[in-house]
């Protein structure tokens, strides 16, 4: 039996100004009593870490038209209200998706509607050249359909600021105030085509080119020499990165056919996601094949690429974000040094729950690293107050994304490839390998093994129960992990950490984030931070030893390993 409360909110949507194929769908729920009507009423979708997401389908707490609409209306008056009488510009992308460009269309629409001016990609095109795009348009927005790595039955809407970062405090809390300010018959859909003008090949010529400036370098030799197996996992990736490898150099390119064609299904796969290792099966099994030096996978909207690479004994290991993040940051800050664009004012961009590694590597070249909350959006925001003073060097998170430059302000799989595949022919002139540079780091500066657990929790009793776990680590703090002594306590919500040695607490300097972080005496860090685009929380692992040699990894491993195990154990996960 459904509560008189969903039951109002749902027989709203059985009127104007909702469709009659939304009625008529939300009705058959109503006479169905289905169990789905909760879930699809109890809240309204809000926007997290990485913009609006969810599944699709009639209800406020879907994705469809009319959220879709919703939010654009409010961005709309936003603008104007912020633009002092001038003309808004944005610019709208769209993925692979189901519903993706009806929906690219219906938000142009409103935008138009609003006597905005709109640049509507003609088809599908990645994540990062809407970013590009903003800037390159001198637009005032971005918006891209997308939800990223999720299953198939989901989309979202992610909004990107004048800069073509995603939007931050205090811009995004504004918008939300305009949209929560409106109701369903405030979206006006009534488009002015005359506003809307369609993009492409112009707008994907100047991407790529710069891609490729920012990615290589004339002292590489051997381009065509590096073997690549590529996979667009049936995303946007197709429209971009073999485009971008030709124009490299990178000549010994091998698709995985299967997976080329664009597919909103992702047919071949059970998750488009290229951070697990069976999304990338059908490209490594081709690589073992043709006896390829690298494989690379990207996620639908084509911001995250997973890497998988040969080791000493020959076999195909996939890096995880964070080993990726290191070795392409560390190329990037010798290559300033070598060009002699080092003098103490670049700084690398890095996330609180990424691995320190990077922060070691920064600081050998004099390097800064600035660390912010988790999502891209806080790196963009970095760059932009640095504008003028520093200079932005590359920057990533572990959840294997990465930016080369400023030209594109979010994670970017079209530039980390080309850089990736940079690095590996360097590293294969030079009779080595990408792997083996890796190792090497770890030599120089301490193994950091990392380690991810994502605890599922649907609905709204999963919603209760990640709030009741995020509660219960607070109130009953960890004093020790593995045995070891917990030092301090960083509570990203109260902005407050807390020395447990000396009782002693201090203010953190970042805005407030419903996220904890435990570190002990060891150099252990614990942090547990629920999703703002999924209905899980997930919790981060890090640990660190010493390596005096290469040829000791296997064993260091296999004791941080047993020590991610043991503490997995001890917190019953």
């Amino acid at each position: 039996m459904q509560s008189t409360e969903i039951l109002d909110k749902a027989k709203l949507w059985l009127n104007s100004p909702f469709d009659e194929t939304t009625q008529q769908e939300v009705q058959q729920l109503i006479e169905e009593n289905s169990s789905d009507l909760a879930d699809r009423f109890y809240k309204n979708l809000e926007f997290g870490t990485g913009g609006m997401r969810g599944i699709m389908g009639a209800g406020t707490n879907r994705i469809n038209k009319y959220t879709l609409g919703k939010n654009t209306q409010g961005l709309s008056n936003y603008l104007h209200k912020n633009l002092n009488g001038k003309q808004p510009k944005v610019v709208i992308a769209y993925d692979c998706r189901h519903n993706s460009k009806t929906f690219g269309k219906a938000v142009a629409d409103v935008f138009s509607a609003n006597n905005i001016k709109v640049y509507l990609f003609e088809d599908l095109r990645t994540t990062p050249e809407l970013s590009f795009a903003v800037r390159e348009l001198n637009c005032d927005a971005g918006i891209v359909l997308t939800a990223s790595h999720n299953p198939p039955e989901y989309n979202g809407y992610k909004v990107y600021y004048n800069d073509g970062g995603q939007i931050v405090p205090p811009q995004d809390e504004a918008i939300v105030d305009h949209i929560n300010a409106l109701e369903f018959s405030d979206i006006n859909f009534k488009a002015n085509e005359d506003l809307i003008e369609l993009i492409g090949k112009e707008i994907d010529d100047k991407f790529i080119k710069l891609a490729v400036k920012n990615t290589t370098y004339h002292d590489t030799q051997g381009r065509d020499q590096l073997k690549i197996v590529f996979t667009s996992l049936h995303g946007t990736s197709i429209t971009a990165v073999p485009q971008a490898l030709e124009e490299a150099g990178f000549t010994d390119v091998h698709i995985v056919e299967a997976q080329r064609e664009p597919n909103g299904d992702f047919p071949t796969v059970a998750s488009p996601n290229p951070e697990e290792p069976a999304a990338l099966k059908m490209a490594t099994t081709l690589a073992d094949q043709i006896n390829a030096d690298i494989v690379i996978g990207t996620d639908p909207d084509c911001d995250r690429l997973g890497i998988a690479v040969r080791d000493p004994n020959q076999n195909l290991v996939l890096l995880n974000g964070n080993q990726t993040f290191s070795i392409l940051c560390s190329f990037l800050i010798k290559k300033w040094q070598q060009q002699g664009k080092l003098n103490g004012k670049q700084f690398i961009g890095s996330t609180i729950v990424s691995t320190p590694l990077v922060n070691k590597i920064a600081a050998q070249y004099g390097v800064e690293t600035k660390v912010g909350l988790t999502g891209f959006k806080w790196i963009a925001k970095m760059i932009r107050e640095a504008e003028g003073k520093q200079d932005f060097i590359g920057g990533g998170e572990e959840s294997f994304g990465f930016m080369v430059g400023d030209f594109v302000r979010d994670k970017d799989a079209v530039s980390s490839t080309l850089l990736a595949c940079e690095i590996a022919t360097n590293a294969k002139s030079n009779n080595s390998t990408l792997y083996h540079d890796l190792v090497q780091l770890y030599v120089d500066h301490g193994f950091y093994k990392e380690h991810l657990i994502s605890v599922v929790k649907k609905g709204i009793e999963g919603a209760q129960e990640i709030k009741e776990m995020m509660s219960n680590l607070r109130q009953n703090p960890l004093t020790t992990i593995d045995q070891e002594q917990v030092t301090e306590v960083y509570d990203y919500q109260t902005s407050i950490c807390t020395n447990l040695i000396t009782g002693e607490q201090s203010t953190i300097d970042l805005p407030k984030s419903n996220v904890l972080i435990y570190h002990t005496e060891n150099h252990t860090r614990i942090a547990a931070r629920p999703s703002g685009t999924e209905p899980k929380i997930k919790f981060y692992f890090s640990v660190h030893a010493l390596l005096d040699h290469i040829n000791n990894l296997k064993s260091t491993e296999d004791l941080l390993d047993q020590k991610i195990q043991r503490i997995i154990a001890e917190l019953k996960l």
